[in-house]
C-alpha cells in the first residue's frame, strides 16, 4: 500500500471530549471519528486494525471447532418476552417497530435467536454437541456512553454459544473455549489475565472474564502472583483472619461511650480518637427483601477499612436497598452516622473480619457518640450470620492457599459463561435422547468486545508520542519513509525496489510516498503506532545501508540495504 493511495487522517489534538487515552489516540491516529453519542465510523486505518483482530479471533474459534454464521442484527421482541429477558433488561434494548407496529429490537445480543436457531433445526442427541458463533455488530443503548471504543452503544462483538446433551460436555466445551480465548489473547500480544466472575444478568453457574490488564481498566482484579489464582474482586473471597479477636486472651479494653461530635465517617472518628481505622467497625443499615416492599431491617457489620460488596450481600442475604434515614431511625432511634450493633435486638450480619475484631470502635445509637472497647461475648452477642460481605484488599490471603492477593486494574474484553438451561428451558429447546426421551439442552455461552480490544490495546500501549501496537494488529508492519522521495531519483528507485521486495516476501508494508516533512512522517507513524519503520536516504545509499528503528528504540540502526529483507522478517517472527 502506497500512503498517496490510502487516506491518512491524523490529528494535532483530540477533541476536548476524549476523555482516556485509548479515546484520544484512536481520535489523533485516525482510527475512528465520532457520529453520533457511543456510535463511530472505522476510518481505513482503523478498520485494518479491526480486521486484523477479527481474523485472528476467527482462525482460533475455527480451530476449536465453533462454526460461523451470521444472525441477524434486527430482532422480534417476542422472542425476548418468551426468554423472559425482555422487561428486565431495561433502556439499553434499543426498541421500534416496523411498518405493521410490530415490535423489534436492534440485538446487544443473542441468546434468544441462536436458541430459537437449534429448537427448531436440531431434534436428536446425534445433532449434538454444537458451538455456533458469529462476529456481529451489536447495538446497547448505554445511558452515558463515554471512552470511545471502550463505551460505546454500537459494537463489534464475536458471540458463541454451545449446546448439550449434558452437563459434563457443557464443561468439556467450555475448557475448550478457555483454552482458545488464552490463545487469542496470547496472539493478539496482550498481556491478559482469566479471572472467576460473576455471571450477573445473563444468568448461569460459572463464569470467566478476559481482562487486559492496564492502569486505566474499569475493573479490579484479585490476583495471587505465586499461583494461577485470578478472580474479579466483586468474587474473590476473602478469607476468615486467623487471629481471632472474641477469644483472644489479651486484656479487654473498658467499655465506654464517648463523644464524637460532628464525627459520621469511620476515617474522621478513628482520627479524632486517636485509634487505628482498622479498629472501627461500620454499621450499614440495610432493607432486605423486594426493592418496592417494606422489607426486613438489617445490620450489615465492616472493618472500617474495607468496602462493602453488594454482589456477596445478595448472594447471601437475597434482593435488597440500603435503608432510608426515616427507617434507620425507627429502628435504632438515631440517625446515620452514629448507628452500631450493640442494643440492637434485629438481625445483624457481620463480616468474618468483624467476627474476630476485639476492642473495636462502633456507632453508640445516640447522635454525636461512639463506642469504644466493644467486644463480642462481653457487650453483646456474636451475630449467628458471619460470612463473608466485603471486597478483598492486597495482603488478603488467597483463597487458594498458595500466598496473598495483590490488585489490579483491568479492561474485560472476553467472557465466558455457563448458561446451563435458563434459555432452552425459557424457548423449549429440547432433543430427544437415546431413550427417546425430551430432554432439555445445556448451554456456554462466549462473547469477545472485537471493537473494544482495539482500545484495550491502546490503553496498554502508548507512550508520549502515540500508539504502541502490538504487531499481530498494527495496522501495517513495516513503514518505509523515503527523504526527498519526489526529487532523487536514487531514493525513488531504492524505495520502489525495497517496497516490492518487502511485498513480495509477504510484509504488511506501507510506503509513504507523501510529499511531506520527514519529521512530519515520522510523527505520524509513531502515533498510529507501526512497529518497524526503514528510512531510505541519500547518504545512507550512498554506503549500502538504510536506517531502521522499531517503535520502542530509542536510537535508530543501520542495516545493510540487502540484508533488510531478512532483518526485518526476523524481527516480525521474534
Amino acid at each position: 500500500m502506497r500512503a498517496s493511495q490510502f487516506f491518512i487522517a491524523t490529528l494535532k489534538e483530540a477533541p476536548s471530549d476524549a476523555e482516556i487515552i485509548s479515546h484520544r489516540l484512536m481520535l489523533r491516529a485516525g482510527l475512528i471519528r465520532r457520529l453520533a453519542g457511543g456510535v463511530y465510523t472505522w476510518m481505513p486505518m482503523g478498520l485494518r486494525v479491526l480486521r486484523k483482530v477479527e481474523a485472528i479471533v476467527r482462525e482460533e474459534m475455527n480451530r476449536a471447532g465453533a462454526i460461523e454464521l451470521l444472525m441477524p442484527a434486527v430482532q422480534p421482541f417476542e422472542l425476548w418476552e418468551e426468554s423472559g429477558r425482555g422487561p428486565g433488561y431495561g433502556p439499553e434494548l434499543l426498541r421500534f417497530k416496523d411498518r405493521h407496529q410490530r415490535d423489534f429490537v436492534i440485538g446487544p445480543t443473542h441468546e434468544e435467536v441462536i436458541t430459537d436457531i437449534v429448537r427448531r433445526e436440531v431434534k436428536s442427541y446425534r445433532q449434538l454437541p454444537r458451538n455456533f458463533y458469529q462476529i456481529q455488530t451489536k447495538f446497547r443503548d448505554e445511558i452515558r456512553p463515554r471512552f470511545g471504543v471502550m463505551r460505546g452503544r454500537e459494537f463489534l462483538m464475536k458471540d458463541a454459544y454451545s449446546f448439550h446433551t449434558s452437563f459434563a460436555d457443557l464443561q468439556r466445551e467450555y475448557q475448550r473455549m478457555h483454552t482458545a480465548y488464552t490463545n487469542i489473547f496470547t496472539r493478539l500480544g496482550l498481556k491478559f489475565r482469566a479471572v472467576a466472575a460473576d455471571t450477573g444478568s445473563i444468568g448461569g453457574t460459572g463464569s470467566h472474564e478476559f481482562h487486559v490488564l492496564a492502569d486505566s481498566g474499569e475493573d479490579a482484579i484479585a490476583f495471587c502472583p505465586t499461583s494461577d489464582y485470578a478472580a474479579n474482586v466483586e468474587l474473590a473471597e476473602a478469607l476468615a483472619p486467623q487471629i481471632v479477636g472474641a477469644g483472644d486472651t489479651a486484656a479487654l479494653a473498658p467499655f465506654e461511650k464517648k463523644a464524637t461530635p460532628g464525627k459520621t465517617q469511620c476515617a474522621d472518628v478513628a482520627e479524632f480518637l486517636g485509634a487505628p481505622l482498622t479498629q472501627m467497625v461500620k454499621a450499614i443499615a440495610v432493607m432486605a427483601g423486594p426493592v418496592k416492599e417494606a422489607g426486613q431491617f438489617v445490620l450489615l457489620l465492616l472493618r472500617g477499612d474495607h468496602e462493602l460488596n453488594e454482589i456477596k450481600v445478595q448472594k447471601q442475604i437475597g434482593e435488597f436497598r440500603f435503608a432510608r434515614d426515616e427507617e434507620i431511625v425507627a429502628a435504632l432511634g438515631c440517625k446515620p452516622g452514629y448507628i452500631g450493633p450493640v442494643g440492637f435486638d434485629g438481625r445483624i450480619v457481620a463480616d468474618r473480619t468483624v467476627a474476630m475484631m476485639s476492642n473495636f470502635v462502633c456507632g453508640a445509637n445516640t447522635e454525636g457518640h461512639h463506642l469504644t472497647g466493644t467486644n463480642f461475648g462481653r457487650d453483646l452477642s456474636l451475630p449467628t450470620e458471619i460470612i463473608d460481605i466485603r471486597n478483598v484488599v492486597a495482603g488478603d490471603p488467597s483463597p487458594d492457599g498458595q500466598g496473598t492477593l495483590e490488585l489490579c486494574r483491568g479492561i474485560e474484553v472476553g467472557h465466558i459463561f455457563q448458561l446451563r438451561t435458563k434459555y432452552a428451558e425459557a424457548l423449549k429447546c429440547t432433543f430427544l435422547d437415546e431413550q427417546g426421551k425430551d430432554q432439555v439442552m445445556e448451554m456456554g455461552c462466549y462473547g469477545i468486545g472485537v471493537s473494544r480490544i482495539v482500545g484495550a490495546a491502546i490503553e496498554q500501549g502508548h507512550d508520549d508520542r502515540g500508539i504502541v501496537f502490538p504487531a499481530n494488529i498494527a495496522p501495517f508492519s513495516v513503514v518505509i519513509v523515503p527523504m526527498a522521495y519526489a526529487k532523487s531519483d536514487m531514493v525513488k528507485t531504492a524505495t520502489d525496489a525495497l517496497y516490492e521486495q518487502l511485498c513480495a516476501a509477504g510484509i504488511d508494508v506501507l510506503l509513504d510516498d507523501r510529499d511531506e516533512r520527514p519529521g512530519f512522517m515520522f510523527a505520524d507513524w509513531e502515533l498510529i503506532g507501526v512497529p518497524h519503520r526503514v528510512v531510505v536516504g541519500e547518504r545512507g545509499l550512498k554506503e549500502g545501508k538504510l536506517e531502521y528503528k522499531g517503535r520502542t528504540d530509542s536510537d535508530a540502526t543501520l542495516v545493510a540495504a540487502d540484508e533488510i529483507t531478512r532483518f526485518l522478517q526476523q524481527k516480525l517472527c521474534a
